[in-house]
């Protein structure tokens, strides 16, 4: 419904009271601004009650005002930038103590991401993960810091893990030349989405490899390309997005292979503590 909630407040708009058209109204120009706004904050803008917004969204067919909400910001979100996303977040933040509000939101999109995840596609990834061949990771910009992670730790449990850079284009195609149908391929991209990504799992999916998504949204163009599709929320505090919430994703995952392969990670880790210890790696505390 995402793409088509301007639509629908347009087709409605004629049934709509004096009130709920200067909702209808507001939403349709100020779009950007409305979807980050509370029902308290939008009826005042409009000189509505809140209860009158949460009728209007109740008279698109949303179950209550947040879920509206959320179908307009994953409608902006990749659409915003840097500067549009400052004056924003300066709007949702001003007169709030900043360190409450931002934890506060990163609480709630933990919890709406352990509500919302698809748990059979979780499943199915690690097993996706285990049986490869080859596990390809790749994450531009912010993702590379989730991309980054994910590697160092299945570095440890796999042997079979690619970090895939992203210097160039042409780089990148480079390193995934040989991918196949025995392969995974790990996409990691937030709004902005990255095309780099998104090229890359259309070769992935085009050579028969299994494609896992970690992303936000349905909306998100990584989502037709993946097999199975693992979603966090990520929204915006500031003209960044949070990761909080798909970092706790991606360290769920990591744990979900690691405790398939046991044994063989705790022989591992023996042996490495073995070669820290010889050779000096950690600084030892009195």
């Amino acid at each position: 419904m995402a793409k088509d909630i301007l639509s629908l407040i347009q087709r409605e708009m004629p049934g709509f009271s004096k009130g709920q058209k200067r909702i209808a109204n507001y939403i349709l120009t100020s779009y950007d601004k409305a979807a980050f706004m509370t029902a308290n904050k939008l009826g005042q803008t409009v000189d509505v009650s809140e209860s009158t917004v949460v009728r209007f969204a109740a008279e698109l067919g949303y179950d209550g005002y947040p879920a509206m909400q959320r179908t307009l910001q994953e409608m902006i979100r990749n659409k915003l930038t840097a500067v549009q996303r400052i004056q924003v977040s300066n709007d949702r933040l001003a007169h709030q103590d900043t360190l409450s509000t931002v934890i506060q939101a990163d609480v709630e999109n933990l919890r709406l991401t352990l509500e919302e995840v698809d748990r059979r596609a979780f499943d199915q990834a690690v097993q996706a993960i285990l049986r490869a061949k080859r596990v390809y990771i790749l994450g531009v910009r912010s993702s590379s810091a989730l991309a980054n992670f994910m590697t160092f730790y299945f570095n440890l449990i796999l042997e079979n893990v690619t970090l895939v850079n992203t210097i160039s284009t042409s780089e990148l195609f480079e390193q995934i030349f040989h991918i196949g149908q025995e392969d995974v391929f790990i996409g990691i991209s937030f709004p902005r989405y990255s095309r780099r990504t998104v090229r890359a799992m259309r070769f992935a999916k085009d050579r028969g490899a299994i494609n896992i998504a970690i992303t936000d949204s349905d909306l998100s163009p990584l989502c037709e390309l993946a097999d199975y599709t693992l979603m966090a929320r990520s929204d915006m505090a500031s003209f960044v997005d949070s990761l909080t919430a798909p970092l706790s994703l991606v360290n769920a995952l990591i744990v979900a292979v690691s405790r398939e392969k046991n044994d063989e990670l705790a022989e591992t880790l023996g042996r490495l503590e073995k070669i820290w210890d010889e050779y000096g790696v950690y600084q030892k505390t009195e």
